[in-house]
């Protein structure tokens, strides 16, 4: 269920992004993680959106920090378990290099990267608070690739074998605990200042309202289409099955497959409304890819 505004904590990706468009803040975070590495952030860009033109699946990145160094940070927050984080972030290195190395650049100027996940639950299973991954020597892990890699993978339900009081009282407040500690009392009036922004309130009502459209969209349209192709598979399996039996495996195949793709077409073209619409009230280009998930090139062709 869809949290109202005022319930949200630094757990929830919308309210945790907003906290850390604050570059003191996002550095202080970094830091408590990586143990004072990052000097200053230079670039922040919230909902930061990599397509490859519809080329390849898109991605979008809560935070994207780019710090004095020249050095990329990639901050999420995850509060679901999907089984899939450790593919998707193997992707989102991928789509992060290629957006940055053109095709006239060596590889040597790619930068050194960090992808950081700070999840509400254990995706590992080792009770560990912080899983840190690099490119080791399977012969020898003393031997380091140096691809100048570091994915990381922040556990809060591990809070309590964290041995880093620093980060300890980070990972107990995604879980609801707010101690004394400065940086979690910075982190709480950011919090406030958020809440109190009926701009923000109102942009995050907008966002909840056209990803639920688009799921209600896309269901209603899977539904169609799942039926359409169940009553074509449900002939065609029914000539030797027979009909009656056809057209109940058809329709029930047809059913789960149109779910699917209806879903994803359902949602692209409530999107594309949506952005239509806003246009016409005047929100940036900007805004509106960040509110409907298109890209800035897509929401430009609309005009």
């Amino acid at each position: 269920m869809e949290k109202e505004f005022d319930e949200l904590t630094i757990a929830d990706d919308y309210m945790f992004y907003r906290v850390m468009e604050d570059p003191e803040i996002c550095k202080t975070l970094l830091n408590r993680v990586l143990q004072g590495k990052v000097e200053t952030i230079t670039e922040i860009e919230l909902q930061k959106t990599i397509d490859d033109a519809g080329r390849a699946k898109g991605v979008r990145f809560d935070v994207w920090a780019k710090d004095c160094n020249g050095r990329i940070y990639d901050i999420e927050m995850q509060a679901i378990d999907k089984k899939d984080l450790a593919k998707r972030i193997r992707y989102y290195q991928a789509a992060i290099d290629v957006s940055i190395l053109g095709k006239s650049k060596p590889y040597e100027s790619l930068p050194d990267t960090f992808i950081l996940f700070f999840c509400t639950f254990d995706y590992l299973e080792k009770t560990l608070p912080v899983y840190t991954f690099k490119t080791m020597c399977s012969e020898d892990s003393r031997i380091e690739l140096g691809d100048g890699v570091t994915k990381i993978i922040i556990n809060s339900k591990a809070a309590e074998h964290e041995k880093n009081e620093k980060l300890k009282v980070f990972l107990e407040y995604m879980n609801g605990k707010v101690s004394d500690d400065e940086f979690i009392q910075r982190l709480e009036q950011r919090i406030k200042e958020v809440k109190a922004n009926e701009e923000l309130r109102r942009e995050y009502m907008l966002v909840n309202t056209i990803e639920r459209d688009a799921r209600n969209d896309g269901w209603k349209a899977g539904i169609v289409q799942g039926r359409a192709e169940g009553k074509s598979l449900g002939l065609a399996e029914g000539k030797s099955l027979g009909l009656a039996e056809g057209k109940s495996l058809g329709l029930a195949e047809g059913e789960a497959r149109g779910k699917s793709l209806g879903l994803a077409e359902g949602s692209r073209q409530k999107a594309l409304e949506t952005a239509r619409n806003l246009l016409v009230i005047g929100l940036s280009i900007e805004n509106i890819a960040k509110a409907t998930g298109l890209t800035v090139q897509e929401v430009e062709n609309l005009h």
